[in-house]
């Protein structure tokens, strides 16, 4: 990968055709600030380095880029297979609260608001989510992302003995007593609805490198007592989380992040639900199975 971490010179600005990555660091275990403009981004040379560059961070900031629907769409399909959410294929997104805004899935994005990995009902999960800036919340609501990679890295050897070969099933039912302890019935078999699926605790990457595969949607560890199975769920989850492996983004109108879906959990930090709160969604096609 041919990047350089420091800011860029105020001399001529580079062409987008021989652009260079250019980004800092934001912690040492997560998160980096890209620090090149919209028309080099939007070239599409850069495309590789900041996959690579992601796997590596784990979210990607691009402050007040400010790409219109179509320029996020366009960037998006620079860095892998676009994966189309509306009914034309083309269109982003609307994530927000706003039952009139989005009166399909504004309920169950309530569980938006915890740690959670997208997709834990595929076998293929997708490979990374683009999320931009419309209108930001009065207050709060800040998108957090761990590295789950880094996190996982990290723990004592005896730690990773115990969990590398263990299974979680994974129920996004389970994500909706979270906030609502005491749902109807109706709305809990709405929920189970949607399915579930047995996944590896820690996820054994192509590439040889291993993450935690967590969040509001682990019910229980497969085979373990109940009591033990919750303490490493949320002990876990509770480490991956923990400072050092941890951004929050404060959002600014016009700013996009990127965070790798394979390697990171995210979630929305708490905000007024009727403040007007807009984000727009661009997604990658997933590209490996959990394993």
């Amino acid at each position: 990968m041919s990047v350089t971490a420091q800011a860029p010179v105020s001399a001529a600005p580079a062409q987008p055709k021989t652009a260079t990555l250019r980004y800092e660091r934001i912690k040492p275990k997560i998160g980096a600030r890209i620090l090149n403009n919209k028309d080099e981004l939007l070239h599409g040379g850069l495309g590789d380095d900041l996959r690579e560059l992601l796997e590596i961070a784990g979210v990607l900031v691009f402050p007040a880029i400010d790409f219109t629907d179509a320029e996020q769409v366009a960037f998006t399909r620079t860095m892998g297979k676009f994966a189309p959410e509306g009914g034309d294929g083309e269109n982003v997104t609307k994530i927000t609260l706003d039952v009139k805004e989005n009166p399909n899935s504004a309920e169950y994005l309530k569980g938006s608001l915890y740690w959670h990995i997208d997709g834990t009902r595929n076998d293929v999960p997708i490979r990374a989510s683009l999320l931009s800036c419309r209108v930001p919340a009065s207050w709060g609501g800040n998108t957090s992302v761990c590295n789950t990679y880094a996190a996982y890295d990290d723990l004592p050897e005896e730690k990773k003995a115990e969990i590398d070969n263990l299974r979680v099933l994974h129920a996004p039912w389970a994500s909706l007593f979270y906030y609502e302890p005491e749902p109807s019935l109706a709305k809990l078999q709405g929920f189970q609805r949607v399915g579930e699926l047995e996944l590896p605790l820690v996820w054994k990457h192509k590439s040889g490198r291993k993450s935690l595969v967590l969040g509001c949607t682990s019910h229980h560890v497969v085979g373990i007592d109940h009591n033990k199975s919750a303490q490493l769920i949320h002990g876990l989850r509770e480490w991956a989380t923990s400072e050092q492996f941890t951004y929050s983004h404060e959002w600014k109108t016009g700013d996009l992040i990127i965070w790798d879906n394979t390697g990171t959990m995210h979630r929305a930090e708490a905000y007024d639900p009727n403040c007007g709160r807009m984000m727009l969604r661009t997604k990658l096609e997933g590209e490996e199975a959990f394993a």
